[in-house]
């Protein structure tokens, strides 16, 4: 009886190339934009696939879900971010200049993850209570006590005002700052860090002329 072709059983056995880094990265950013335009749960992997240009189960073969794409996105945003903040805070850089330089690394990642940023202001909420995405209220948490902590140790060393409401004004800047991924463009008339200037100029010095 003849042996079975041991060359065309191991060749059956191969496994396919994975994916290049650069056309999973591809993906991500297609679906991170439909994700962005049209909210999380209205997103299918069939919509993403298409304005992929490939088949819903060519999708697949790259990503299990569609919570797994979210999932990335968001992860990525979160720690390229922090990896910016981090540096920041370990700085030892004065209250105002912490404010200032967290502000322009703020909008400095507006510009290079706009559709990341659009997705975490509409989705996190909902995605946190989902146990995948815990890391979203760790971050939250972390946001809010860097920023706290850096508006009191202001008001405590005379940098900012002392009738300053720290929480109300922590909540003003956090929603005026990442807001901007709204209407944003990167590529546009302004820079990130110029558009980081004239907003710092508005909050810290005011708008109304000088007499």
């Amino acid at each position: 009886m003849p042996k079975a072709n041991s060359n065309s059983n191991s060749n059956s056995k191969k496994k396919a190339t994975p994916p290049s880094p650069e056309r999973r990265g591809e993906l991500l950013a297609t679906a991170a934009e439909v994700f962005a335009a049209q909210g999380y749960n209205a997103t299918t992997v069939r919509k993403i696939a298409d304005e992929a240009g490939m088949l819903a189960g060519s999708l697949y073969y790259h990503f299990d879900s569609k919570e797994s794409m979210v999932d990335e996105i968001l992860s990525t945003f979160l720690d390229e971010l922090w990896e910016r903040y981090d540096a920041v805070l370990a700085a030892g850089l004065e209250p105002r200049e912490t404010i200032e330089a967290l502000v322009t690394e703020s909008f400095r990642e507006i510009d290079r993850q706009r559709d990341a940023v659009a997705i975490y202001q509409k989705e996190s909420k909902h995605l946190r209570s989902l146990p995948r995405f815990a890391y979203l209220g760790d971050s939250q948490r972390k946001f809010e006590t860097a920023w706290l902590g850096t508006l009191e140790r202001g008001v405590a060393t005379g940098a900012f005002r002392t009738d300053l409401d720290v929480r109300l004004t922590y909540r003003f800047l956090r929603d005026t700052v990442w807001v901007a991924a709204s209407w944003y463009r990167p590529g546009g008339r302004y820079s990130p860090e110029e558009i980081a200037r004239q907003y710092l100029s508005m909050v810290l010095e005011g708008f109304a002329a000088r007499t």
